[in-house]
């Protein structure tokens, strides 16, 4: 078996190693698990990029193309003799003449994981129960484990935590709605379009089509922590119906495209509906970062930007991408704005 990577790195666009560990598990075959377990003087991928490689199957990058080459090569001699590896790139590495412009020391953990291995099983099924886990390696022994029931690591080893997919629900038809349900896709996240009494053709690209009502379609898919909710129908009621659903769930992330001018009619039903203004104050309204377009494309980029800026706020504890709300009942400044030239707001729609 020869290894060589393919001139456009589109397998880099994977940041996640499961789906390829699936592949491999399903295809029976063994693949190298390549860890970053230490960085130095920074670097373009965090400590716990993964990237895995065997035949027919490549998934995520380490570097940016600085030494993927050379880590393939390592894989193929790692599959043939089952040897854990610890490689080292930059500072300090045996191989001076594979330069990181970037000016870091990578330290990767290189493993062969066998299409039976039992860690793999367990990891996956607790993907397929989205619940998060751990997985621990020193490149010989291997486990994983539910987060809340986490065992500690052993001396050699290096832990890292897998968290349930990011899922994406947009409710809408119109060409934003479908623009940022594709651009979801693209990015890596499970998403869903939900059209209520939609054609029964679904839409012409790769995501889960719903033609349920708003607060069916919501429970069908399961609103959880790792669930974002888009909301852009046009409609007040079925926007409604979805809101008042969405925002008492654990939906990270709750958003409705509308006129700024109609936010404190759409807050006020929300009160008559009976949510609290803790709840409320959840709703991000006009969606998105004001990057000052109003195009379909444009639009559908800044819901996704807020996503993701909200996503990361969360998961390192800043408060700095609170509620977009000072109190529930007032819009309050975007945390990003247009330049003056740009007289538009990103999503105020009519």
């Amino acid at each position: 078996m020869d290894l060589v990577l393919p001139d456009w790195p589109t397998f880099g666009f994977a940041d996640d190693a499961r789906p390829a560990l699936a592949a491999a598990r399903q295809q029976g075959k063994p693949v190298a698990l390549v860890t970053i377990v230490g960085l130095g003087g920074g670097g373009p991928r965090p400590v716990g990029s993964q990237m895995v490689i065997g035949e027919g199957i490549l998934s995520g990058f380490l570097s940016g193309g600085c030494l993927e080459g050379d880590v393939a090569g390592h894989a193929q001699a790692c599959l043939a003799d089952g040897e854990p590896r610890r490689l080292v790139y930059g500072t300090g590495s045996p191989w001076p003449d594979i330069r990181l412009l970037c000016g870091a020391r990578i330290e990767l953990l290189m493993e062969r994981i066998a299409p039976d291995d039992l860690a793999v099983a367990e990891l996956l099924a607790f993907r397929d129960a989205r619940r998060p886990a751990v997985w621990i390696s020193d490149g010989r022994r291997r486990l994983c484990a539910a987060q809340e029931a986490r065992p500690a690591a052993w001396e050699g080893a290096f832990e890292r935590r897998f968290e349930p997919a990011m899922r994406l629900i947009v409710l809408g038809a119109d060409p934003t709605a479908l623009a940022l349900a594709w651009l979801g896709a693209q990015a890596g996240y499970e998403t869903t379009l939900a059209r209520p009494k939609g054609p029964e053709t679904p839409p012409p690209f790769e995501v889960a089509y719903l033609r349920d009502e708003p607060g069916a379609a919501l429970q069908a898919v399961g609103l959880d922590a790792w669930t974002a909710v888009a909301v852009a129908t046009h409609e007040a009621e079925t926007d409604h119906a979805a809101l008042t659903v969405a925002l008492p769930s654990p939906a990270f992330y709750v958003g409705a495209l509308g006129a700024r001018r109609r936010t404190a009619d759409r807050l006020a039903w929300l009160r008559a509906a009976g949510l609290d203004e803790r709840t409320i104050a959840r709703l991000r309204t006009p969606i998105g970062l004001d990057i000052g377009g109003k195009a379909p494309w444009e639009v559908a980029v800044s819901v996704l930007a807020e996503i993701t800026a909200v996503r990361y706020a969360r998961e390192s504890g800043s408060v700095s991408m609170g509620s977009p709300h000072a109190k529930a009942g007032a819009p309050g400044a975007r945390r990003t704005r247009a330049p003056a030239v740009a007289n538009t707001e990103t999503s105020d729609e009519s």
